[in-house]
């Protein structure tokens, strides 16, 4: 007689390919389809949830298709559910040539849907102590929210869905700033080259320089004939991103 873990496996086998691997032999055929169907089903619409745009710009058959492949083969690093879409994205990544051959940009639109729910669900709280909300951010040490994710696509994943699917990559790469604000809402803008590398260079303030030192810094690695323009622009980015709740303030 099979031990009753040979039988949970036969069990999960063939709820995850009933096609390829029969149900245990005295286990009713009516109560095998409502495993099967109930079990698909939960993870089919829990991700279908997680990537809307993604689910809304795949054709059904193909949806259904990928997500049979995903919850046949895919082994799980965890049984979290809120940990899901990150283990499809894995899928996704691990298999680019099945995702790629849906549409060519479809992995980097799981990637972006999946940042935002990470960031909704990221249980850090955004920093409050240690700030000059209102301090002169030239002059002072400005402070990034931490909850914020400088990004680069090659395909404008923000603008992406069932009445704009590009066929063709871009000539120019599309760089966003995915955040959560104060309010946990999770919002995004999009960054022009200036301002995505003053992000970068403030997430990587290791030695508090100031507003002004990193503008400057930047206005020398583009070789800027008039750094005072490179500053006041920043300037003006740094103050929009305070608004927005980006940048926090100052040390």
């Amino acid at each position: 007689m099979n031990s009753f873990k040979d039988i949970q496996y036969q069990f999960t086998r063939h709820i995850r390919d009933p096609a390829n691997a029969p149900a245990p032999g005295d286990i009713e055929e009516r109560r095998m389809a409502i495993y099967r169907d109930l079990l698909y089903r939960n993870v089919e619409s829990f991700l279908a949830n997680s990537f809307p745009v993604l689910r809304k710009v795949v054709r059904d058959d193909d949806w259904h298709s990928l997500m049979r492949k995903y919850f046949k083969n895919h082994q799980s690093r965890t049984p979290l559910f809120p940990k899901m879409p990150q283990e499809f994205l894995q899928y996704l990544q691990d298999n680019e040539e099945t995702a790629e051959n849906l549409y060519p940009f479809l992995l980097e639109l799981a990637h972006y849907e999946w940042v935002e729910l990470a960031l909704s669900i990221d249980s850090r709280e955004i920093r409050q102590d240690g700030l000059d909300t209102g301090g002169d951010l030239l002059s002072g040490v400005p402070v990034l929210n931490e909850l914020s994710w400088s990004l680069a696509y090659n395909y404008p994943v923000h603008r992406i869905g069932p009445d704009y699917l590009p066929g063709e990559k871009p000539a120019q790469p599309t760089c966003l700033l995915v955040y959560r604000d104060r309010q946990d809402s999770v919002r995004f803008i999009e960054l022009n080259p200036l301002a995505a590398r003053l992000v970068d260079c403030l997430k990587e303030n290791e030695e508090n320089k100031s507003g002004r030192e990193i503008l400057m810094e930047i206005a020398g690695e583009i070789a800027h004939p008039d750094p005072e323009i490179v500053v006041n622009g920043g300037c003006a980015i740094l103050e929009d991103m305070r608004d927005k709740q980006i940048v926090l303030g100052t040390e």
